[in-house]
């Protein structure tokens, strides 16, 4: 029924035990077990095991640093289906562990082909030892789920089961410090922007550049690149303290068991104590010279740092430094060099750039430096090429749910002397002193080049034109396949620092036949090079993806992203005002920002979509709008259809329309044209917003009398979209819908209809024989700074001829 799994040696048995940790950490846990004098550790998946006494598993609770649990395991049974496990289970005498009145819970790990839920072998598990225990006691044991007395595991591995029970409680890794608040918060997504490094994974990456050793020697310094919320320099000055990591734990798994041995256990912590005293006192006297220093460019780092390593009472004063700063190395110490990016998620191109610019100056700053050894936690081995080192050995781990690796790099004179650094010398926005920026590709000096002359270029043009938001660099070069749009904070919104500027960074999907790590480095090259180039903070820069594709929201395509410029009027005048007096600002929503164009306020996100909410590619295109909405005799109803935000409706009531009606099938879209119309003064019941499908709206209205002097129609390529009926493809039913549109124009109206289609064609012949005029004025529309790319959209002004 039950294996117990004890260990015999010399003719005593011992117990068996496993402590669990994270993938990858197996041997690194195995050889601190070795330390902590635990014989023979096996290494397993997940876990290593080992066989020793009660005082054994008591000291890796109180000493393991990457353990995460430690099981005193009671048998393993089969588990081959649920009635095997509840009899296997039942064969175990739970009477003997689980004290009179407890309360227990199950947690579960691991399936097989019948046992595939861990819920329900949690509960078949708990169904067996509930009944155990009534038939031995006549009592059964409460079940709660969180906090229980003790707490029982049941690991799940091919056809067998291994029963245990938990003597560490909470997980090792929670350290039971105090969280500094904005390291909580950030988890939360707050504005500090530290993520804190778990406890074990800072450990790991320690135990890997060998600190241990350092600390032996009576010597030891540590330089801790991105240390975030000081976790990583927490856990190094507590490994100099010689102090338990569990040494403050307030509550253990093995005090609601019964075979818990409160004297030994507490001698235990008398010498975890006297060691903690004696290695204060030997860095009093500097028996051991120990050195933190952490190196960050976030400005949180420092302070939450020092207000960490103050929560638990450690008095190792670490100092911080910069690059460009002197070396962090001092009195012929040779440090251990520690980066964690483990904070970088996947999709943060702009702020893995900033990281790796900023370790790559780290290097830099240190290459006088004889390191000890050189250790990172990464998502991305293109760290290595940022740091110019080769990795000497990885461990794979996960930190979360995404993988990264722990890795060792050759600190040998001949490997650092060969690493070498391509740089460019960046003159910033505004002058001053020019800025040295270390590069992963030796091309992207032809890249900082071209887009400094073209930032210049376009800068003095835009000054000119009285434009804030445009294109700066639009794939000048074949190999940085990328967009820029530089945008300015509305004048309404001032800033202590002035307007406030971000950065849409498009990447253009690479080939198949390029090199996709060469990709990567090249656009992470371009997100260090264009902030200092362009005046943008690191943390303003956004980037996209665009790729060829079909389906989904109209507004989330590649080719309804870009920028445009005109000649139809100034882009810094109003056009006539009836409207009545503008109201107080509007606060935007949480993530967006108001940018000024043409002397109309609108709202723009960076973060929530691919499009920012605004298409400077119809800037001109708007521009006209206004100028022929002037123009407009009559009743002055202008028609936008697929509206998105509505900034052609806020031009047209900027160009005396008097009533505004806005169609789109998104409602939050509908929301934001709303919110743009109001920004601008544009309120009550004469400006109407509809939610539905264009192209169904538009067959319904032509048996309505409503009609409108002016339409604007900037169609999707492709859309499929929840609530229309089929789907829509501009070159397949253009003509259809611009037949219908033209049936809304008053006899003297017009319509100007646009799409982004590169190879559309009109279909003449069929829009003739409907009675439906079409003219090309794209050239017209299509601004300076979108010169380079002509058929970023086609524009057209249709009419209906006298006899239709």
């Amino acid at each position: 029924m039950c294996e117990t799994d004890t260990e015999t040696n010399g003719g005593t048995t011992r117990p068996s035990f496993f402590a669990s940790c994270p993938k990858g950490f197996e041997r690194l846990l195995a050889d601190e077990l070795r330390e902590l004098g635990i014989p023979k550790p096996r290494p397993l998946r997940g876990q290593v095991a080992f066989a020793g006494t009660l005082e054994d598993a008591y000291r890796v609770c109180l000493w393991s640093r990457l353990a995460s649990r430690v099981v005193l395991v009671l048998g393993r049974v089969d588990a081959s289906d649920s009635d095997a496990l509840y009899e296997g289970v039942s064969s175990i005498a739970w009477e003997e562990h689980i004290p009179c009145a407890s309360s227990i819970a199950i947690d579960a790990h691991g399936t097989n082909a019948q046992l595939k839920d861990t819920r329900f072998t949690a509960l078949r598990t708990k169904d067996a030892i509930v009944d155990r225990l009534m038939s031995m006691r006549g009592t059964r044991p409460l079940i709660r789920v969180a906090d229980p007395d003790l707490r029982i595991v049941a690991r799940i591995s091919g056809k067998r089961a291994t029963l245990g029970i938990d003597l560490s409680g909470e997980p090792l890794f929670r350290r039971e410090r105090r969280k500094s608040p904005s390291s909580w918060r950030s988890r939360k997504g707050g504005v500090a922007g530290l993520l804190p490094l778990r406890a074990d994974y800072a450990a790991a990456l320690l135990a890997a550049g060998g600190w241990n050793r350092q600390l032996g020697q009576g010597e030891a310094s540590l330089v801790s690149v991105f240390p975030g919320a000081g976790v990583l320099l927490a856990e190094a000055a507590q490994q100099a303290l010689d102090r338990a990591p569990a040494l403050l734990r307030a509550r253990w798994g093995f005090e609601g068991w019964a075979g818990h041995d409160r004297s030994l256990w507490e001698g235990l912590l008398g010498e975890a104590h006297d060691r903690a005293d004696g290695a204060r006192k030997g860095l009093a006297e500097k028996a051991c010279t120990v050195e933190l220093v952490g190196c960050d460019n976030r400005p949180a780092s420092e302070s939450e740092t020092r207000h960490l390593l103050r929560s638990m009472g450690i008095d190792l004063e670490p100092r911080f430094w910069r690059p460009g700063a002197q070396t962090a190395s001092a009195a012929g110490l040779s440090p251990l060099i520690a980066y964690d990016l483990s904070w970088i998620r996947g999709g943060e191109d702009a702020k893995e750039a900033a990281a790796l610019a900023f370790a790559s100056s780290a290097m830099e700053g240190l290459k006088n430096a004889d390191p000890a050894a050189i250790v990172s936690l990464t998502h991305n081995p293109i760290l290595d090429r940022a740091l110019g080192l080769t990795a000497r050995s990885t461990i794979d781990v996960l930190v979360g749910q995404s993988a990264a690796s722990i890795r060792t790099y050759d600190t040998s004179l001949d490997s650092r002397g060969n690493a070498s650094h391509s740089s460019v010398q960046v003159f910033g926005h505004g002058g001053g002193t020019p800025k040295l920026i270390l590069t992963l590709v030796e091309g992207s000096a032809q890249f900082c080049h071209r887009l400094t002359k073209v930032a210049k270029a376009r800068a003095k043009w835009a000054r000119r034109e009285d434009v804030s938001c445009y294109r700066v660099y639009d794939a000048d070069l074949p190999d940085y396949a990328v967009t820029l749009d530089l945008f300015e904070g509305s004048t309404h919104t001032p800033t202590r620092r002035g307007r406030d500027r971000w950065l849409q960074v498009y990447e253009y999907a690479a080939p198949t036949d390029v090199d996709p790590v060469l990709a990567r480095m090249r656009l992470l090259d371009v997100l260090s090079i264009a902030p200092d180039v362009l005046g943008v903070e690191s943390a303003n820069v956004f980037v996209r993806v665009r790729r060829r594709s079909r389906g989904g929201s109209q507004y989330a395509s590649e080719s309804q992203v870009g920028g445009a410029m005109g000649k139809y009027g100034s882009q810094g005048r109003r056009g006539r005002s009836d409207r009545a007096s503008r109201p107080p600002r509007l606060r935007p929503p949480e993530g967006a920002q108001l940018i000024d164009e043409g002397g109309l306020i609108f709202e723009a996100n960076f973060q929530s979509r691919l499009d920012c909410g605004i298409f400077l590619d119809h800037r001109d295109t708007r521009s006209m709008i206004r100028e022929m909405a002037k123009k407009t005799k009559g009743s002055k109803r202008f028609l936008n259809l697929f509206a998105y935000t509505g900034t052609a409706s806020c031009y047209a009531a900027d160009g005396g329309c008097k009533h505004t009606t806005s169609v789109d099938l998104s409602r939050p879209s509908l929301d934001w044209a709303r919110r743009n119309m109001r920004q601008n003064g544009f309120t009550g019941p004469e400006h109407e917003y509809v939610q539905a499908d264009v192209t169904q709206w538009v067959s319904e209205q032509r048996r309505t009398k409503n009609r409108w002097d002016l339409i604007f129609c900037d169609v999707p390529t492709f859309s499929n979209s929840k609530g229309m009926r089929g789907s829509w493809d501009v070159q397949r039913d253009h003509a259809e819908l611009l037949i219908g549109v033209s049936r809304l124009l008053t006899r003297a109206g017009v319509a100007l209809f646009s799409c982004n289609l590169r190879t559309f064609r009109p279909d003449v012949g069929k829009l003739g024989r409907a009675g439906v005029t079409i003219e090309d004025i794209t050239p017209q529309t299509i601004p300076e700074d979108f010169s380079r790319s002509p058929k970023i959209h086609h524009c057209y002004l249709v009419r209906r001829t006298p006899e239709a």
